[in-house]
């Protein structure tokens, strides 16, 4: 007799043995599959042979603070028909797949076209711990309120191997693939943004938008870090950004950047002036740039108050954070 809900398939005695990152844990298990589920079937019944149909019905059956488990077949999108608020503690939701991936992975969240204001983005996350693994977010939503793709404002969140990615809006002030409104995120392995769709205007039309209290996500980012990410844009004019906060206080503490590539695509038809910029000199925290490459951009960082390590000092100075 099987320890989980998916006897002689992924696990062996309880420890997961197959690829894409399903973690070891004492909670429950929730297989979702957009294109075969059923979302008429018990929690008991669920497993990887008779999944639920969509990531709401798992999600309402996820128990808070109970590291249960919600994991995405890979054979379809995920679709959304109005935002995925997930409040919850310690829920980890995991993308399946034969290995993991920064960009192009097999289980893909969606948001098309709604009507409800109330859906910014395909995703907002507000609980404390949660995780997301091996999952590409998007959003095509033209509503006018929906500007975002995720959310984040959490504590402790963990994105790893994402993808996020807003389809629309690439000629709105104020849009962005992700709202960094977390506190204690971290984002590893990402990328984030898109070289295919190109931003029109001069716009400020970020990545990762910084601004403090952004609504629905709320709260300020606060000892955020991106490591190893991608940074990816097809830029129309070169007040385009890749990091934006539009206020002195949104940064609490500690933004760090790290070993990550900022990188515009060839075929744009501008060169973005910067890549980290703040409308002001951040006076709650500070924002360190360390080891990261760019391509296609004037500069990393022009704006006080944003340190640069490793790859704008010369060599004499390696290694020594410097002020832009």
């Amino acid at each position: 007799m099987g320890l989980t809900n998916f006897p002689n398939g992924i696990s062996s005695f309880g420890v997961p043995v197959m690829g894409g990152g399903v973690p070891a844990t004492p909670g429950n298990f929730l297989f979702v599959d957009y294109t075969l589920g059923n979302d008429g079937i018990s929690v008991k019944a669920n497993s990887a042979q008779r999944p639920f149909k969509t990531i709401a019905a798992a999600y309402a059956q996820a128990r808070t603070n109970k590291d249960d488990v919600i994991v995405l077949m890979g054979s379809a999108s995920h679709v959304l028909t109005e935002m995925l608020t997930v409040a919850k503690n310690r829920v980890h939701f995991v993308g399946m797949d034969g290995t993991s991936r920064m960009y192009g992975q097999n289980a893909k969240i969606s948001m098309g076209v709604t009507t409800a204001a109330t859906d910014l983005g395909a995703l907002l996350n507000t609980g404390v711990r949660n995780s997301f693994h091996n999952i590409k977010f998007t959003s095509a939503n033209t509503v006018a309120q929906s500007l975002y793709s995720v959310l984040e404002g959490g504590e402790y969140s963990v994105y790893s191997n994402c993808e996020f990615y807003k389809e629309t809006d690439l000629d709105q002030t104020g849009a962005a693939e992700l709202v960094m409104n977390g506190d204690s995120a971290q984002l590893i392995n990402c990328t984030i943004g898109s070289n295919a769709n190109a931003i029109a205007g001069a716009i400020v039309r970020a990545n990762v938008l910084m601004t403090k209290e952004v609504a629905g996500a709320g709260k300020v980012s606060r000892d955020v870090l991106f490591k190893n990410c991608l940074f990816w844009k097809k830029a129309g004019h070169v007040n385009n950004r890749f990091v934006y906060g539009a206020n002195a206080t949104d940064v609490e503490r500690m933004l760090l950047i790290d070993d990550s590539v900022f990188f515009t695509t060839k075929l744009s038809t501008a060169v973005p002036a910067q890549c980290v910029a703040f409308a002001a000199e951040q006076t709650e925290g500070f924002a360190l740039i360390r080891n990261c490459s760019s391509i296609n951009n004037t500069k990393l960082s022009t704006t006080t108050g944003v340190y640069i390590d490793g790859a704008v000092p010369t060599y004499a100075t390696s290694g020594i954070a410097v002020a832009a």
